[in-house]
Order: structure tokens, then sequence, then C-alpha cells
């Protein structure tokens, strides 16, 4: 791993400017190592540099590393890595940009040896190492501070820790353990830099578990600015984690149960609309009261890195040929945009057809669109022929500009119960009345009657209606591949659509491998569980 150096010639500022507060990494004038950081203000924004990897625009630079993908950018971000790759989306065949467009989403993941260190066509998230060695820098930096108080010192490390462990989760979920420093005493240490090794999964979880549970205990409750992480966000992301590593590490499912009281901002269903479930997404209605934490989007923005996170999801979602108006004049849901860029994120038929009759959050799925290209409606009947899959319209085109402000959820209090009933379900091995009644919750708001008796007869049948309404309720919400892999369905799932996934995870980038050999180490470049059921590697 090269040296890690942290420039004296500029830090990289979180602004929180506009109606939206959007997080937006930008650079203001020169800074000398005499000068900075010297004040509270100054190790704030020095802590804000971990955000950059998790703003939204189409590429960063941050830690010496090529240009890397954000992880919530849509090209090559979490939706592609965690969500395409599952049961949520059909390949995208016809006007495909070709390979990785068809291939991941079948579970084909070999040629994923061959990326580069840029984040392109064939998305590549490794580099990340090194934004967890400038973040550790980063939380040293902030443990020797002496101008701040030691409370504020705390929170500020929290923040960081809770920003390097959600880097350290992404890539664990994308390839296994990752090799990674977390002492501050070993950052430009090179011969520590060169142990490109794995770490076994339990060092790695342990890491992430330490990082969250200081953020938990440290970080505010509340920030001024929407989009800056609270302790209530880390306790989702622990609360998950916890659940994710619940078979094999002790005690962590009483834990991640008892986290479920803890939360503070008093959150609760959206139930406002005739579709509450679909509503709750729109621009209106951001950070309503199901909103634990969302990045935080602006119309205005571009991509740039200049005005805020941007929200492209739709160009990646609508047929190139979709038309402003139908062939009676009517304006379409595209009236505000007319055809994308290509379908590569897209619903497969098979994943709609597992909704249930009345299901509400069916509504954000469309399974017909009008084409200039063929002069007509297409439908389910030409799915293969003239499109892959239907579109995802949960995040609408409400305006008519670049790209939308609709924000990306990241944690939601439906979510929050779900997760407590598979926690109580999976700590006590027996269906309670409490699991049941947070599912029922979240299927009432969907227009649907309580689970059927034969869902809750028992708990593997419970887990299996609890996986699938997890599936309903958070699609493309950049975590089903790692639902699945929790509840062992991610090889079966995938085959009984039609996909055998060639591995669990994906592989290390060969240019990784062959780093660490040419060094004298040796980085395995597959990782899979224990209990997978399907190929090893």
């Amino acid at each position: 791993m090269k040296k890690i150096y942290y420039s004296v010639f500029f830090a990289a500022l979180i602004l929180f400017a506009g109606c939206e507060n959007d997080f937006d990494a930008k650079i203001y004038g020169s800074l000398s190592t005499t000068n900075f950081p010297s004040s509270e203000a100054d190790y704030e924004s020095y802590m804000m540099d971990c955000y950059i990897p998790f703003s939204v625009n189409w590429t960063y630079q941050w830690s010496g590393s090529s240009n890397q993908h954000n992880f919530y950018v849509t090209e090559g971000g979490i939706y592609r890595m965690l969500d395409t790759t599952t049961d949520l989306c059909a390949p995208w065949t016809i006007g495909s940009w070709g390979g990785p467009w068809i291939y991941m989403p079948q579970g084909q993941f070999e040629d994923m040896q061959f990326a580069t260190r840029t984040s392109t066509v064939l998305p590549s998230h490794f580099e990340k190492v090194r934004d967890i060695s400038r973040m550790t820098q980063i939380i040293g930096t902030l443990e020797s501070a002496t101008v701040l108080s030691e409370e504020k010192k705390k929170e500020f490390i929290g923040e960081a820790r809770l920003l390097r462990g959600m880097t350290m989760y992404y890539l664990m979920h994308f390839y296994g353990p990752v090799p990674v420093i977390l002492d501050p005493e070993m950052i430009g240490n090179l011969e520590e830099e060169k142990k490109l090794e794995r770490p076994s999964l339990s060092e790695m979880v342990e890491a992430i578990t330490a990082d969250f549970e200081y953020a938990v205990e440290n970080m505010a409750e509340k920030q001024a600015e929407k989009g800056r992480y609270t302790a209530d966000y880390a306790r989702f992301c622990l609360m998950r984690h916890y659940l994710n590593e619940g078979a094999h590490m002790n005690g962590y499912y009483k834990k991640a149960y008892d986290l479920y009281s803890r939360f503070t901002g008093g959150y609760s269903l959206f139930v406002t609309g005739t579709n509450p479930y679909a509503d709750q997404f729109k621009i209106a209605n951001k950070f309503n009261s199901e909103i634990i934490m969302a990045v935080s989007c602006s119309e205005t923005a571009t991509g740039s890195g200049s005005l805020g996170n941007f929200n492209p999801f739709s160009w990646y979602l609508v047929p190139w040929d979709a038309t402003k108006y139908d062939d009676k004049g009517e304006p379409t849901p595209f009236v505000n945009q007319g055809g994308g860029w290509s379908q590569c994120l897209n619903v497969d038929p098979q994943f709609y057809d597992t909704f249930e009759e009345g299901d509400l959050r069916k509504e954000t799925i469309l399974t017909s669109y009008y084409s200039s290209l063929h002069k007509g409606w297409v439908t389910r009947d030409d799915i293969g022929v003239k499109w892959d899959g239907f579109i995802l319209n949960k995040y609408p085109i409400e305006t008519a500009t670049s790209f939308q402000g609709t924000d990306f959820p990241l944690a939601r209090w439906a979510d929050v119960l779900l997760m407590y009933a598979e926690a109580d379900v999976r700590l006590n091995n027996s269906v309670s009345a409490s699991a049941i009644d947070c599912v029922n919750q979240v299927r009432s708001r969907a227009g649907l009657a309580g689970l059927p008796a034969e869902a809750t007869s028992s708990v593997s049948a419970f887990m299996d209606a609890l996986l699938t309404e997890r599936g309903h309720e958070l699609f493309y919400e950049g975590g089903r591949k790692v639902d699945l892999i929790r509840f062992n369905k991610y090889h079966p799932i995938m085959t009984s659509f039609g996909y055998e996934p060639t591995s669990q995870y994906f592989p290390l980038p060969n240019f990784a491998v062959e780093q660490a050999e040419a060094a004298g180490y040796t980085l395995t470049q597959y990782f899979t569980r224990d209990d997978y059921e399907g190929p090893k590697r």
C-alpha cells in the first residue's frame, strides 16, 4: 500500500449551505502546518473530510488514489453493488453498454478481478482502504488535539469513527474482510502498509463494532445540518451490523434487540396521503417522521461537487425511448425529463411477482411505458424483446431539472421495526406477538392485512416472510445483497431466478493481489462465509 500523506496545502470543508443543507466537499484557500488545525472550527473541518466518500457527485479523489465512485452515486455505488446484483434487477441486455451491466446482475463476478484502481465500467472500491487510512490519520489528529474540550473531542472522534466504520462495513460486504490500518501510529509505516492480508471475519467485524459503539456513545444526538450523521444513525448502523454478524458473534442478537429502545428521535412510520409509502420519498416530504438519516440532495446540483449532492437515479432507470406524453397527449411519469440514458437499473418481473395483490408498494414500479421508438406502449409482453425489466419509480421525476432533489434514504423507522422483529425472533428462537406486530405495522402502511397464520407458525416460516417483507419495503435502498446473505438465501434465491452466483462476495481486483504478492504477502482473492449455501471459492 502506498504511503498516505496529509496535504498541508488544503483541507476539504464540508458546507451545509442552501435550503437543503447539502453536504458538499469544497476546497478553500491554502493552509499550512503552522495554522491548521488550530481551533475547534479547524478540527471540525478536518473531521468533515471523512464525509467525502459519502457525498454524491460523479467521482472523487481524496487519499492519493485515482477517481473513485462515492458510495451513494448511482453508477458505481451501493445500489449497483448490493442491489442490481440480486433478485431486484434483471440483466440489462437490450441497448446495453455490455459487459458487467449484463453479468453482474446475473451473479457472474469473475471479470471483476480485472477491475482497475478507478471505478469506471468495472466498479472497484478496494482503493477505499486508503480512505480508511486517511480517516485513521484524522482520528489520530483529533485524539491529540489540545484546544478541544473533552466532550467536543469525543463527539468529533465519534463522527469520524462512524464514517470509518461505515467505510469498512461496505468494503466487507463487497469483498469480505479487507486489510485496513486502524492505529494512527502505523500511518506512514511502510512495513505496516505493505501487509496486504485479509484479517479474519471476526477481526473485521470487531473493528467495525468498535467504531460503531464508540460513535453511539459519543456522537451528537442532533445536528443543525440535515444529512449530517447523528447518534441515532450510529445506532441504526450498529443494530444492522449486530444482526448481520449475530450468527457467529456471541451476544450480538441481544445487543441488536437492546438497541431498539435507545433511539431518541421519536420516529414513526410516515402515514400521510393516499399512498404514504410512495409519498414519503417525494421532495415535499424530505426528512419526515420516518427518516433517521438520508443523503440530502439538491435539484440544482450537477454532480461536479460544487453545488451539493445530486441525484442522477432516474437517468439509469428510464428507457431512452420513454416519452413525456403518451398517445393520447397525457403526461407520463417522465414529463419532466423524457427518456433516460439507460435502463441498467430495473425491477426484475420475477421480483415484482412476489408482491401481494393490493400492496401499495407495487405502485412505485411501472410495468409499461409509451415508446417513441416503437410508436406505442411497451408492456410486460415485450420483456426480453423491447426492454429487460420494469421501471423503478420509487424516486420520481418531480422537477424539470437536470437532476432530481429527491433524497437517498439511508435509515428509516420501517427498517428498524423489521430489524427489531428479526432480533427478537433470532434471540429467543420463537415468534413473539411483538415481532409480529412490528412487521404488521409495516404491512398495514402498505395497505395489507397482517401476516397470515402460516407465516407465523414457526421461526423458519416467519424468517422467510420477514425476508420477503424486507425486500418489498426496502428495495433499491442499497442493502438487498446484505440481507440475502444474512438470511443465507443469496444462492438459493438467485438460483431460483435463473442466475447462479459464481461467488458469495466479489473477488478482489488483481492489482491488489499482485501488489501484495510483490511485497511478500498473500491476499486471497475470494472470501466465502462458512455457512454459505453455494460454491466455495
